[in-house]
């Protein structure tokens, strides 16, 4: 097996694999692993890790930097485009307002009820 070569400066894919009040923990491959401080999260103030990344999910990172020995990187989302697939945004259809629908059918449901239970005292 072959380990890859990173560079200081290229954007990778990883897998978010911790999170932590301090960072990201990221998995590039079989070796190398690395961590996303706070710090390299945004531009403005993160109070919720959480609300940029889940355990789990692949997103893209930029290599800050380097250490072979260990097999360890520093990487950052700051400024990047880390989302491998965004959350679609679907438009909500309305179907009634209020409670109209469910007066509605009321007295059907009501009528399919009775008929089953009807049906089990034969």
């Amino acid at each position: 097996m072959s380990k890859e070569k990173y560079e200081i400066g290229d954007i990778v894919t990883g897998c978010v694999t911790g999170i932590e009040k301090y960072g990201i923990f990221v998995s590039l491959d079989n070796y190398y692993s690395g961590l996303i401080h706070i710090s390299e999260i945004s531009e403005s103030f993160v109070r919720n890790i959480n609300d940029y990344v889940n355990i789990g999910e692949t997103i893209n990172v930029k290599i800050l930097d380097v250490n072979d020995n260990d097999f360890h990187l520093k990487l950052s989302i700051k400024n990047i485009d880390y989302r491998i697939n965004k959350k679609k945004r679907t438009n909500i259809v309305e179907v009634g307002s209020g409670f109209g629908i469910l007066k509605d059918k009321l007295e059907e449901w009501i009528g399919v009820k009775e008929k089953e239970i009807l049906s089990k005292k034969i």
